[in-house]
């Protein structure tokens, strides 16, 4: 096991857990209170494992025989920890130094671990920033993700991409920064399109100077700094000076940059006075599930909202659901100045504690009660509960539909799981397969998947040959890495477009391989292949129609087509890299540089299997030892 802390220390598991003489394992508060006599009072991080060794929840303490012996007693627990302790049958320490390593330690294990019984966030998604990158004497603003390797300014984190898309779209009509890679911009001989339209100044055909361009440059981090009033109110002195001047076009230019700059103040709602830097947390709950709202606040400005549903551990408590979030929504992210909760949370000053030795920087830890800051939370806080409203709608019709589709496919539930499969190819080239996903909470495009189709004895555009492809290998995997079933990764129901034959193909590998008991159902079109005249086969069964306006029609049209969107887009993306792919790309050696460089001096890759030794060397970045393997690639074939 790896941690971020320094030497933790971990206890083994006694090794008895059963009852003796090979009775059933042991388990309940008597279990837990055998490991009372050989803990420490020291702080540090413990599991609880059920009887198959499963981790059911993931805790810290400051005093882990403290927290241990709570739960060795018979009662006074929650319905939620009742459970748990009844099911645990063993447990599992690592005493840490400090209280704070055990919060680290116990947050990347949930991560990692993904207990039952622990809150647990489900988006991980990393956010957008807007990147001034000074890696040139003309810098470009740009959107970015990931490791802030490149040199330059960032700026963030933005909600969404569409937030900085928006914000970047405005920015170079206000400040006419450049956008394009520096190969472009090194290869321009004239303006581009953005240069006409007024937002590009051109630097990269000398219309603008490093001076002035620097001048830009400053101008459009201040803004992203929150100096946007001075700024405007510069533009507004220099179209003044251009309108005296009777310089009428360079004034109607600055009056068109200002309109910008107003557009974007605008489009970024609510910009505090009194917070520059803050995250807004606000949780609602209602019916045991959970909504956090983020807000993001920079430079005194609103950089957009995002809402996530952890998974609330079979009933946690409110201060538990946002401590748990904070801990692991800033495991792999910069904590801003401060955080502005709607609730308190257990360990609120032990938290910020954390967060200010994870940025290098006092990090506070707010509940405010009064005044703009209450404000803020409060809105995120009816953000959060208008959007909990939305989604439980949106669950109960997706569980009516669920419900729906049972009963018309004869299954014995509602399905958890539906993986729905499709081909997607042109006369059998570039082949690919398609798995999506859905169930309660819609379509769960985290567990999308896609299968390049393999099989060198297929028929060019076999359709049944590749559909058992794909199943045989989907299913081999899993019953590699779950042969228990264990794990919710296995489907309730299995969607294949396509009719009786593909479902007959499917049916004959999956009783091949022993899971035949899993519902299958294939969609065909009709006669007139017309959507709503969809006709459903089952294996060894007639084929039957849902009547032309069934909710669970369309439910089943939805999911078809977005397999059938999913297949092409994944087709499309292999289609167009072997579009570009050459021989050049067989050559050990040579990368994209590489490539571009020899595409570059000869004109294509044909010209370049035919060059001669010297006339490889002669291309820049080729090496005498690289010309000669090139060369060698071509022509020594045998």
């Amino acid at each position: 096991m790896t941690a971020d802390q320094d030497n933790p220390k971990e206890s083994e598991r006694p090794a008895d857990t059963t009852g003796g003489n090979g009775r059933a394992p042991v388990t309940g508060h008597e279990r837990i209170r055998a490991y009372l006599r050989r803990l420490e009072a020291s702080p540090g991080v413990y599991r609880m494992l059920d009887a198959k060794g499963a981790v059911l929840y993931v805790g810290k303490a400051r005093n882990l025989k403290a927290r241990v012996s709570n739960y060795a007693r018979p009662a006074g627990h929650s319905p939620r920890i009742a459970r748990m302790i009844a099911e645990t049958a063993s447990m599992m320490f690592l005493t840490t130094r400090t209280e704070t390593e055990a919060l680290l330690l116990e947050q990347n294990l949930i991560k990692q671990l993904k207990p039952r019984y622990n809150v647990l966030l489900r988006d991980d998604k990393s956010f957008p920033n807007i990147l001034v990158s000074k890696a040139h004497a003309f810098p470009q603003i740009k959107k970015h993700r990931g490791r802030k390797s490149e040199p330059g300014s960032y700026y963030g984190p933005f909600a969404s991409a569409g937030a900085v898309n928006r914000t970047l779209n405005q920015l170079q009509k206000v400040f006419l920064l450049r956008n394009c890679s520096d190969a472009t911009f090194e290869s321009r001989t004239r303006p581009c399109l953005l240069y006409q339209i007024k937002r590009c100044s051109a630097p990269c055909v000398g219309y603008i100077d490093k001076a002035g361009y620097a001048a830009l440059v400053a101008d459009a981090e201040a803004f992203l700094q929150g100096k946007s009033t001075r700024i405007q109110g510069d533009l507004a002195h220099q179209m003044q000076e251009a309108s005296e001047a009777m310089e009428f076009e360079r004034a109607a230019a600055l009056r068109d940059r200002i309109r910008a700059l107003t557009q974007v103040q605008a489009t970024q709602g609510i910009n505090p006075r009194g917070v520059a830097e803050a995250d807004v947390i606000a949780l609602h709950m209602e019916g045991g599930q959970a909504c956090v709202q983020v807000f993001f606040i920079r430079a005194n400005q609103s950089w957009g909202n995002r809402d996530y549903y952890p998974r609330t551990g079979s009933g946690a408590e409110a201060a538990e659901v946002l401590q748990a979030f904070i801990g692991q929504f800033y495991d792999d992210r910069d904590p801003p100045r401060q955080l502005l909760l709607s609730d308190d949370i257990e360990d609120r000053d032990l938290v910020a504690e954390a967060l200010s030795q994870k940025a290098g920087r006092k990090v506070e830890v707010l509940v405010p009660q009064r005044g703009e800051k209450h404000e803020l939370v409060a809105n995120a806080l009816r953000n959060a509960r208008e959007s909990l409203a939305r989604r439980m709608a949106e669950s109960a019709t997706q569980t009516r539909l669920l419900d729906g589709l049972a009963e018309a496919f004869g299954l014995d539930g509602s399905p958890r799981r539906i993986e729905v499969f499709d081909n997607s190819h042109i006369q059998g080239t570039d082949a690919v397969g398609a798995m999506i996903v859905a169930g309660p909470d819609g379509f769960q495009k985290g567990q999308y998947r896609k299968f390049n189709i393999r099989g060198e004895e297929l028929t060019p555009g076999d359709d049944f040959g590749m559909m058992k492809e794909v199943l045989t290998r989907r299913f081999k995997r899993l019953l590699k890495e779950d042969p228990d079933r264990d794990s919710d990764a296995w489907p309730d129901l299995l969607l294949i477009d396509g009719g009786a034959g593909q479902v007959g193909a499917v049916h004959e590998i999956m009783v091949e391989l022993g899971v035949e008991d899993i519902a299958m159902v294939g969609v065909a079109k009709g006669v007139d292949r017309d959507a709503g005249k969809e006709e459903f086969h089952r294996p060894g069964q007639r084929p039957f129609a849902l009547r032309h306006n069934d909710p669970v029609l369309y439910f089943v049209q939805r999911m078809r087509d977005e397999a059938h969107r999913f297949a092409i887009g994944a087709h499309r993306a292999k289609r167009a890299k072997a579009v570009g792919a050459t021989p050049l790309d067989e050559v050990p050696g040579v990368g994209a540089a590489r490539k571009r460089a020899l595409l570059a001096h000869f004109g294509s890759a044909k010209a370049v299997s035919r060059a001669s030794l010297k006339d490889l060397t002669a291309v820049e970045g080729i090496s005498d030892a690289m010309a000669e393997a090139i060369y060698d690639h071509f022509h020594d074939k045998g």
